[in-house]
């Protein structure tokens, strides 16, 4: 009798585990495997919080891929200046960024410079390039709520490229394995975190509608709020060249 009932305790327990348990680098390749448009063409609102004051900027953001996994983008304010950003994404190397000042004088981001804040807000030049997957060894830390979601929390440490940040750690929503929120370490501190809000499925694709970037001394934060989208467009090639700034 007591044989059998250790055995069904036993095979309760098993059944019980699961059957095949994520490691932190198969759930950030199945977040990176997450559709993603061809094309997209966005309104967006900027509001910076400063000491207590907001500032209130506006831009267009326009992003499409090419070939050889690499893509481009550009930022064009339309208040209050009429700077420009422009982003080249590249497979194993780091991203060329250039950026166009109301002047008309173009000068190139270099990697020592992304550090700075772009257009005085809490993001900076390194959070507007892309992120690739590679670029990071990863580690499952556990599960936690982040963004009123439960997650899966990832550890990511820098291994390859010139990197403003030396570790993340990102909480990926269990259910569709989107990421709701990065937690950003500069010199092995925590240094800020970003936030994905109202998170709508869009033509198949999974789109936050308000993004967060907070200090994490709670001294300062910039949100982006989307006000227009439109994914799958056509657009044309030659806006994303250098001399088109």
């Amino acid at each position: 009798m007591k044989v059998k009932i250790v055995l069904s305790c036993l095979l309760i327990l098993l059944l019980s585990l699961p059957v095949y348990a994520l490691t932190g680098r198969e759930i950030m390749e199945k977040s990176d495997a997450l559709p993603q448009p061809n094309t997209a063409k966005s309104k967006i609102l900027m509001l910076i919080e400063k000491g207590g004051q907001i500032q209130e900027k506006e831009f267009i953001l326009q992003m499409k891929k090419f070939d050889n996994d690499e893509d481009k983008a550009i930022i064009e304010f339309t208040r209050p200046t009429q700077i420009k950003l422009l982003t080249h994404s590249h497979k194993g190397r780091d991203d060329d960024q250039w950026l166009s000042l109301s002047s008309g004088k173009v000068k190139r981001i270099v990697s020592s410079g992304r550090d700075k804040p772009f257009v005085n807000s809490h993001f900076y030049y390194e959070d507007l390039t892309s992120i690739d997957i590679d670029d990071y060894a990863y580690k499952l830390l556990g599960e936690e709520n982040a963004v009123g979601a439960d997650c899966y929390k990832v550890e990511g440490v820098k291994q390859i490229g010139e990197k403003v940040y030396d570790k993340l750690i990102l909480y990926v929503r269990k259910p569709d394995f989107f990421v709701v929120r990065v937690d950003f370490y500069k010199g092995g501190e925590f240094h800020k975190f970003l936030e994905n809000y109202d998170i709508k499925e869009i033509d198949g694709i999974l789109t936050p509608y308000k993004m967060k970037m907070e200090l994490a001394d709670g001294k300062g934060k910039t949100e982006l709020i989307l006000k227009g989208l439109k994914y799958n467009s056509d657009i044309d090639s030659a806006k994303f060249n250098k001399e088109a700034l």
